[in-house]
């Protein structure tokens, strides 16, 4: 890698300043509901308590609007990360301010300081608004880690602009090296058969990184919600199905542009559709040529497909797999996208799956491990793939 990374570091004696993604789903008694952010921390964390370093963690939760707010406080957080450490993690009522410093200069090796919501302060989100939010974070470390991938593609005071604080001293953390090192794979040098399966509801947010990845692929697999505007596209009767129609041309573009290469471009055969957006809704199966009857809408990809793409996919040695094939929130429809990754699961190939709701399918399976990775960040890997770079990473120090 060409970035500094943690084991580049003289950790002993030094306070670590580290960037995580601590911004876990809250239930509704604002309890964490899914600590595994916190859990992918760990190895960095560990590694750095283990070398005789101190280390100040900052992250945001929610979305606060730059100002303080209980409701997203990190101190379910702190007490999370303390039962997973078996340590005590001390929480900071502020993330910058006298008593934060103090806080933060006061820590022996050993120790850990959570600091408070970074977006408490708009400073985090909107550097040109206060300038001197960024220097007061610097304050807290003599050295600077960046482990919250998932934050990589925002150009953030604690993601991108802090780095410039810590001239040859701004490294990549374990979580963020991996996601570096496996998402760059897929740019590089993948083993082919490379296909890539691509869901979700939305053209607009996808078809960047189609349209990138075109010219690396073998073969192009496309579901999911945003499926239906490319069925449109072919002029299929999609009925009240999600539709982009900004996107209808973008749509028609990247059918072209695998049309152009010679790679195939797999749309869906059959549908599971539904007379509304209800687990209870009546439904069945429709042949694409026969069409979404009107007044119904897609749900998800049919048996037919499901069968023919298991197949297909079994012929690959890399598979990039980002959005659901189905609206697997519903118990009714889910069967598309468990189908899949059930194949994808059995695969040979080195998969890659590319965050939010695809991880969130897998790991409601079960089937984590059965994967070469699971990214962390579903935009931030997006990006990647598209730019080939992301803010976060850019201010990081270059090695030697």
């Amino acid at each position: 890698m060409e970035k500094l990374t943690l084991r580049d570091l003289p950790i002993k004696g030094k306070r670590v300043l580290m960037r995580v993604d601590f911004n876990v789903p809250l239930d509704a008694n604002g309890q964490i509901s899914d600590d595994s952010r916190i859990a992918a921390s760990l190895p960095s964390i560990k590694y750095v308590l283990d070398r005789g370093g101190s280390l100040v963690l900052m992250s945001h939760l929610g979305r606060p609007d730059g100002k303080p707010n209980r409701k997203y406080s990190l101190a379910p957080c702190a007490k999370r990360l303390s039962e997973k450490l078996n340590r005590p993690v001390i929480l900071a009522h502020d993330c910058i301010g006298q008593e934060t410093e103090k806080k933060a200069q006061n820590l022996k090796p050993g120790e850990i300081l959570l600091l408070e919501n970074l977006r408490f302060h708009e400073g985090e989100e909107h550097t040109e608004k206060d300038p001197d939010f960024v220097s007061q974070l610097a304050k807290l470390g003599d050295l600077y880690v960046n482990d919250a991938f998932g934050t990589a593609h925002r150009a953030h005071a604690s993601t991108s602009f802090i780095a410039q604080f810590f001239p040859h001293r701004a490294a990549a953390g374990f979580l963020m090296e991996r996601e570096i090192l496996a998402l760059g794979s897929l740019l590089q040098n993948p083993k082919r058969p490379f296909y890539a399966v691509i869901g979700g509801s939305k053209v607009s947010t996808k078809a960047g990184v189609i349209k990138n990845l075109i010219p690396r692929i073998d073969g192009l697999f496309i579901g999911g919600g945003m499926a239906y505007t490319f069925l449109k596209a072919k002029s299929f009767s999609i009925g009240k199905s999600l539709y982009d129609e900004a996107e209808g041309s973008a749509a028609n573009e990247i059918i072209e542009a695998a049309k152009k290469k010679g790679i195939p471009c797999h749309l869906p055969l059959d549908l599971i559709v539904a007379s509304d957006f209800r687990n209870d809704a009546e439904s069945r199966i429709v042949s694409i040529e026969e069409g979404v009857p009107e007044g119904w809408q897609g749900m998800g990809i049919g048996p037919k497909t499901t069968d023919i793409w298991s197949t297909e996919l079994q012929k690959a040695s890399t598979i990039f797999w980002n959005g659901p094939l189905s609206v697997f929130e519903m118990p009714s429809f889910a069967k598309g996208t468990f189908a899949i990754a059930e194949a994808l699961a059995r695969s040979k190939a080195t998969v890659v799956v590319g965050g939010g709701d695809s991880v969130a399918a897998i790991q409601m399976m079960g089937l984590g491990g059965k994967f070469a990775h699971l990214s962390t960040g579903g935009g931030a890997s997006l990006e990647f793939l598209e730019f080939g770079h992301l803010p976060g990473i850019d201010a990081l120090s270059d090695k030697k």
